[in-house]
């Protein structure tokens, strides 16, 4: 990535992971432009307020947003005609492997012609750089670490064939346009204004509250956690000229059960002198559900290619990074609280 001050397109600009990318690319004195349809998957306020710290942040002359849906080739193609760009980053996808299996259709019409709407405007108007934000639901079936190189069996949900789907047309976009595509495969973010539908969030708002936990399976199903702001500092890295590659980021570590991500969460309210109103520290009272047969059962990313070719590894530790979560929630509690999850 250039050191001096480039203009980048993000799309999915309100949502959890662009925004903070979004924040990071501004505080290393680059301009951005954010674009998000701000669509009503999850409570919009959320979406609102990730907006709000960058359209009112100490670098606000340099963010601009456009309410817009990459699904819309003739808005996203005036938006490049006014504007140039140094590079994009598609952020703007549907995200939810349950939802997807419920509307399978709008999934494919955001990640896969959001996709080829993108790619095609900077094919038009000479963007080459494109980094792409894909899923480690790709791997469902493969041996454990996921390694990039890996055969990618079937799919288990309309979620995971769309970023697959998406995946596949940035590679083909390279090969016939010479666009420079990094592929990035996220694996299980969380943190401070997470997605209120991810289970960090949920198990963090109902513990908090008091309310019983929904929990899929036993709860020793396992995540590779990975702190937001890792993944946004991964993401910009990718910037970087690469051809044609496709990188893991991941937490690289031995996944992590749901079971202790539920004790770390209680450690850090009872260290917040949160108490339950018989005044013992608060403990997730658990309401059991079968486990989703489209959900994978671990996940665990081997990151020695985003270490070689991006200078990339995760800082934050999924323990520190989930008390993080819990102060950012306590200390918004006053509005989170009436969110829908």
């Amino acid at each position: 990535m250039a050191s001096s001050p480039q203009c980048y397109l993000v799309t999915g600009a309100a949502g959890f992971i662009a925004s903070r990318v979004c924040e990071l690319l501004l505080a290393e004195g680059h301009s951005v432009v954010g674009v998000d349809n701000l669509n009503d998957y999850y409570d919009v306020r959320l979406k609102e307020w990730r907006l709000a710290r960058l359209v009112n942040g100490p670098a606000a002359q340099r963010f601009r947003f456009h309410r817009l849906d990459i699904e819309d080739r003739a808005a996203l193609e005036a938006l490049f005609a006014g504007q140039r760009f140094d590079a994009v980053i598609n952020l703007g996808a549907r995200a939810g492997v349950r939802a997807s299996i419920e509307n399978p259709e709008v999934y494919r019409r955001t990640n896969v012609l959001g996709e080829e709407n993108v790619l095609h405007c900077q094919v038009k108007y000479g963007v080459r750089k494109h980094v792409l934000a894909s899923s480690s639901s790709v791997y469902a079936g493969c041996a454990m670490p996921f390694v990039e190189s890996a055969p990618l069996g079937r799919m288990l949900s309309p979620y995971a064939e769309t970023k697959r789907q998406a995946e596949l047309l940035a590679e083909e976009y390279h090969l016939r346009h010479g666009l420079d595509v990094t592929v990035l495969r996220y694996f299980t973010v969380f943190g401070p204004a997470g997605r209120p539908d991810m289970a960090p969030f949920r198990f963090i708002k109902w513990i908090a509250e008091g309310t019983p936990i929904t929990l899929y399976g036993d709860g020793t199903q396992a995540r590779d956690f990975t702190y937001v702001d890792d993944i946004a500092r991964g993401t910009i890295l990718a910037l970087k000229p690469v051809g044609c590659e496709v990188i893991n980021l991941g937490g690289g570590r031995n996944p992590v059960p749901l079971h202790t991500i539920i004790r770390w969460i209680e450690e850090s309210l009872a260290d917040q002198g949160r108490r339950a109103e018989d005044g013992f520290p608060l403990k997730a009272k658990i309401h059991g559900e079968p486990f989703h047969a489209a959900d994978i059962k671990e996940t665990w990313a081997d990151i020695a290619k985003a270490g070689r070719l991006l200078g990339w590894k995760p800082a934050t530790s999924p323990q520190d990074g989930f008390r993080r979560a819990v102060d950012w929630y306590l200390a918004n509690q006053s509005w989170l609280k009436d969110l829908k999850v």
